[in-house]
C-alpha cells in the first residue's frame, strides 16, 4: 500500500502530466496556426503520450491501494515567437518533468517503497528519451532556420511520427 505522502506526491505528478498534455496541445495549436501540420501532429502525439503517462500513474495508485485525487491544471500559453521557441520551451518543460519524477523517485527511495521505485524507472528512462528528442528537434530547426523550404521539409518529416 502506498503511504499518504507518496499518494499525495503521485497525485501531484498526475496533474503535472495532464498539465504537460495541455501545454503540448496549446503548442500544437500554435503550429497549426503557422501552417506547420507536421510539427502540430508531432505535438498532438506528445499530448496523447502525456495523457497516457498520467493514466499510468493513475492506474498505479489504484493498483497499490491508494486514492486518486484529481487536481486542477493551468491554461496553457498559445503565444510563441517561432517554432524554435516552441521546442526550446518543450525542452525546458521536459527538464521540469524530469526533476519532478526524480523527486518522486527520491521520496519512494526514502520510504523504501521498492514497487514504486520500479514503476518510476520506466518514467526515468522515458524522460531521457524526451529530453533527447526535444534537443534533436531544436538542433534541426537551428540548422534549417524558422522559415523557407528547409523548414517545410522538416515539417513533413515531423509529420511522419507514428503514435507509440
Amino acid at each position: 500500500m502506498l503511504s499518504t505522502s507518496l499518494t499525495d506526491a503521485i497525485n501531484e505528478q498526475i496533474a503535472f502530466e495532464m498539465n504537460s498534455a495541455y501545454i503540448y496541445l496549446g503548442m500544437s495549436a500554435y503550429c497549426e496556426s503557422r501552417n506547420l501540420p507536421g510539427f502540430a501532429k508531432w505535438l498532438r502525439l506528445q499530448w496523447q503520450e502525456e495523457v497516457a503517462h498520467g493514466m499510468k500513474l493513475y492506474d498505479m495508485v489504484f493498483a497499490r491501494g491508494g486514492k486518486v485525487t484529481l487536481q486542477g491544471i493551468d491554461k496553457p500559453s498559445v503565444k510563441y515567437s517561432s517554432v524554435l521557441d516552441v521546442f526550446k520551451q518543450v525542452l525546458a518543460h521536459e527538464k521540469k518533468v524530469t526533476a519532478s519524477i526524480n523527486k518522486l523517485y527520491s521520496l519512494a527511495s526514502k520510504e523504501n517503497d521498492y514497487a514504486t521505485q520500479v514503476a518510476l524507472q520506466w518514467f526515468i528512462s522515458e524522460q531521457v528519451e524526451e529530453e533527447k528528442n526535444a534537443g534533436d528537434i531544436i538542433a534541426a530547426i537551428e540548422l534549417v532556420g524558422d522559415s523557407g523550404t528547409a523548414l517545410y521539409m522538416l515539417d513533413k518529416q515531423m509529420g511522419s511520427r507514428a503514435a507509440d
